[in-house]
């Protein structure tokens, strides 16, 4: 199982410890660094900031939003970093909810999401590949557009760019059984946002013959810490946002995860506290049990002993949410 160092989203600002961070990894072995995008900072151009600094560790998005650009743009993104960083891109996308979709993207969220996503990877592909001209008669992501409002000038393109790997890993981020039954079918990896080692049954039956060399790169956040408890909090905030505030009372993903991962009652108190603008409840009604099975927090030894379960099972990258150097270190200790 290899290391991968997350980075995340900037805050109100960029962090100046993330090239430090990322350069720190790449020391202590670290496969690789990961980026993210909400609605603030995008996911690339920190990556190329942090390619300009480091000359070894693999650069991921986990995830870059479809919703935010044209299959073609992330395309561009990923063939001009690839180059730049001399063929260390791991692309990581995500499709997002209908409230960022609409509310951010102002988009509409597509009715079909799996076809969505399935359309989006086919571009990707073909302008990687570089065999053809794009040319995609999809109902989302139609190359050429040919709509009721087209000119009807459109005409399938080839990259000028030649990219440097056709084979670029185009991994994703899904949740629902379905989808990732779909990830392993389309991509070369899948993006678990929660993993817990010991119910890969939630996820469905997708991941008991996956394809050989397929990626499963879940994030973990992880404290070397003397009091588990308070360990956790900082997992148990992050979960009380994305559960109450990332997605619609009627229509919340992650909140739909949990549910399935037989925290329905919590997920849904945790979704009504943070509606009524009652956020501090909201995090403290996250379970610590629930944090506690997708994070590696306490003293040394209990994250040696819990890091087993995480190599039994498909898990082949682990991406360290952490700040904290020690922390790293530590993993890359128990890792090696």
């Amino acid at each position: 199982m290899r290391l991968g160092l997350a980075l995340g989203y900037w805050g109100r600002g960029p962090s100046p410890d993330h090239v430090p961070l990322a350069q720190e990894a790449e020391r202590l072995g670290y496969d690789s660094v990961w980026t993210a995008e909400s609605w603030g900072s995008d996911a690339f151009t920190p990556l190329a900031w942090i390619a300009a600094h480091t000359s070894r560790i693999r650069l991921g998005t986990a995830v870059a939003q479809m919703a935010a650009r044209p299959p073609t743009t992330t395309a561009m993104h990923a063939l001009t970093l690839d180059h730049l960083s001399g063929g260390r891109l791991l692309l990581g996308l995500g499709l997002s909810g209908p409230q960022v979709v609409e509310g951010w993207y102002g988009r509409p969220f597509p009715a079909s999401p799996l076809t969505a996503t399935r359309e989006y990877v086919a571009v990707l592909r073909q302008v990687l590949r570089r065999e053809a001209p794009v040319e995609l008669p999809g109902r989302f992501h139609a190359h050429p557009y040919r709509g009721p409002d087209a000119t009807g000038l459109g005409r399938p393109l080839k990259p000028i760019t030649h990219p440097l790997r056709a084979g670029l890993p185009i991994l994703l981020g899904a949740e629902g059984p379905k989808n990732v039954a779909q990830t392993t079918r389309i991509a070369d990896g899948w993006l678990p946002l929660y993993w817990a080692p010991t119910r890969p049954e939630v996820y469905g039956p997708a991941l008991a013959a996956l394809p050989e060399g397929f990626l499963v790169a879940p994030m973990a956040q992880a404290r070397v810490c003397a009091d588990v408890a308070e360990g956790l909090l900082p997992v148990k905030a992050m979960l009380g946002f994305y559960i109450g505030g990332m997605g619609h009372a009627s229509r919340n993903f992650h909140a739909d995860l949990m549910a399935r991962m037989g925290y329905e009652e919590e997920a849904r108190r945790i979704q009504r506290l943070f509606a009524e603008g009652r956020r501090e409840e909201a995090v403290r009604a996250v379970p610590d049990a629930f944090a506690d099975e997708i994070s590696l927090v306490g003293p040394r030894q209990r994250i040696a002993e819990r890091l087993e379960s995480w190599r039994a099972g498909p898990v082949t990258d682990l991406l360290v949410l952490s700040p904290d150097r020690e922390t790293l270190r530590v993993l890359a200790e128990l890792n090696s």
